[in-house]
């Protein structure tokens, strides 16, 4: 899944403007995060065409921390850019269930005897 430069024209009064000497222009930038999202890959596994991963996960980290994705995705949900389809999933304790030996509990030794009688 990627925008096309006509989808970008829609959107690109949101991003911030680009300044001195940038080797990955915004619309680059916002196919390699839809191309994370989809894949649901690592980082370092984006492919080099993107760009090197490092720089990608820098300026998306900037962008979350203005508000910029936020409002990047809602636009483009928007326009009918993308179909997005939100969820979120979430384990613990309460869905999980594990042995209670893996919690720490007191394991059960009534029935058996050590070596040391002194120690029954």
């Amino acid at each position: 899944m990627e925008i096309t430069k006509k989808q970008y024209e829609k959107i690109k009064h949101l991003l911030p403007v680009q300044r001195g000497n940038v080797k990955i222009n915004n619309l680059i930038f916002i196919n390699a995060l839809l191309y994370i999202c989809e894949n649901d890959c690592k980082w370092r596994r984006l492919p080099p065409e993107y760009g090197y991963w490092h720089v990608i996960y820098k300026r998306f980290r900037r962008w979350v921390e203005a508000g910029i994705i936020e409002k990047l995705f809602r636009k483009l949900h928007v326009q009918n850019i993308l179909k997005l389809n939100p969820s979120a999933l979430s384990l613990d304790s309460r869905t999980v269930k594990v042995h209670p030996d893996a919690c720490g509990a007191l394991k059960k030794t009534e029935n058996k005897l050590s070596d040391v009688p002194k120690g029954d």
